[in-house]
């Protein structure tokens, strides 16, 4: 294949194969790829979260509040949880909605010690604005394949990611 055929990936691989012929570049191939499309599609998720005043951080705190149905409240280490973050940046991150009048802190009321953060009518409101335009750049990435090719993607990155996360 002629290099200009090539994708960027594949030129990497090419050149490896021809300074490292010890080594597997083949993984490459895959790694690579999920790598790089995983940066574009943050790139493009993330342009719908700045259009509501959000960052990534923040557009899944208030995700995680919304799916958790009413009241829209959890707990900040559940939070934490379900974002995967440690709670230093979860408190940032409460912080920032907090101050915009997106959530309140409360203590809690089954454990003194315990806070619990709760969407706010305007939280709940952009949220839902947001997930449902999410939801549209969603389809539109997804859009370049086709339903099969999305559906066989899906059931191959389900097994793959069972197995990492197991």
């Amino acid at each position: 294949m002629s290099e200009q055929r090539l994708d960027h990936v594949a030129r990497i691989q090419r050149e490896w194969a021809r300074e490292r012929p010890d080594v597997d570049v083949a993984p490459q191939g895959v790694i690579g790829r999920l790598h790089r499309l995983a940066a574009h599609l943050t790139e493009e998720l993330c342009v719908v979260y700045h259009r509501h005043g959000l960052g990534e951080g923040e557009f899944d705190v208030l995700a995680a509040l919304r799916r958790a149905g009413e009241p829209y409240e959890r707990a900040p280490g559940e939070l934490a949880r379900f974002t995967m973050v440690t709670t230093g940046a979860m408190t940032k991150r409460i912080d920032r909605l907090e101050r915009d009048g997106l959530v309140t802190r409360r203590r809690s009321g089954s454990d003194g010690r315990g806070r619990v953060v709760a969407l706010t009518p305007a939280g709940r409101r952009l949220i839902d604005q947001a997930f449902t335009e999410h939801m549209r750049n969603e389809r539109r990435l997804l859009d370049a394949l086709t339903p099969q090719e999305a559906a066989h993607l899906e059931a191959l990155l389900t097994t793959w990611l069972g197995r990492v996360e197991r």
